[in-house]
């Protein structure tokens, strides 16, 4: 690939062919990604040394942090940034081999019709994120959490264990519910966009 392709396609990932498109990736881009690298880092990163179960032992508190974290919410959130952002990367990239601009997207039906179906598909994977992070995550943090230990040792049976800054996990997790709203939002509102631009007749904003 070209350094004009890499250019393009860039280019296209930056710089949408809408006006709400561009303030997506600005959102997204800037405010989410920070919000869940710098304040999520901060919120969840010293999460699994500080989950204490009773009794107190490394293995069972090991044990029992992975009943509680299936996977770790950092992971979950950056395979989900990833997994979103697939679909307009992948018609960008298309867009650069086939080595036409994002004011092309607009005056073309085939092309809109192309970017409309990976906007639709950003819904939908938003919508997924969405309902698996309720099933993995809840709506709630509690400060206490029970374990079922006995496959561990014959010894235990349901053992409680502490979640620790499970008001600040609460906040922060509702914080991540209300972003993928938004991002719903903003991928709807883009998508009438483009078709009142189509309706009209109106040209994409340089």
């Amino acid at each position: 690939m070209s350094l004009n392709y890499i250019k393009n396609f860039y280019e296209g990932c930056l710089r949408p062919p809408t006006v709400i498109g561009q303030f997506h990736t600005l959102f997204y881009g800037s405010v989410r990604m920070f919000f869940r690298g710098v304040l999520g880092f901060a919120v969840y990163g010293n999460e699994a040394l500080h989950f204490s179960c009773d009794p107190d032992r490394r293995d069972l508190n090991l044990y029992c942090y992975n009943q509680f974290r299936p996977i770790t919410p950092q992971v979950f959130w950056a395979l989900q940034m990833v997994t979103v952002l697939l679909p307009g990367a992948v018609f960008h990239l298309y867009a650069a081999c086939k080595n036409f601009d994002q004011e092309e997207i607009l005056r073309r039906p085939v092309y809109t019709i192309f970017y409309i179906i990976s906007v639709v598909l950003r819904v939908l994977l938003e919508f997924v994120a969405f309902w698996l992070q309720s099933h993995l995550f809840g709506f709630q943090v509690h400060p206490l959490f029970r374990c079922e230990a006995s496959t561990l040792e014959k010894k235990f049976g349901m053992i409680k264990c502490m979640v620790p800054e499970h008001i600040e996990k609460t906040i922060f997790l509702s914080a991540m519910y209300v972003f993928t709203i938004i991002t719903v939002g903003l991928c709807v509102a883009e998508i009438f966009e483009i078709l009142c631009r189509r309706l009209l007749g109106l040209q994409p904003s340089q």
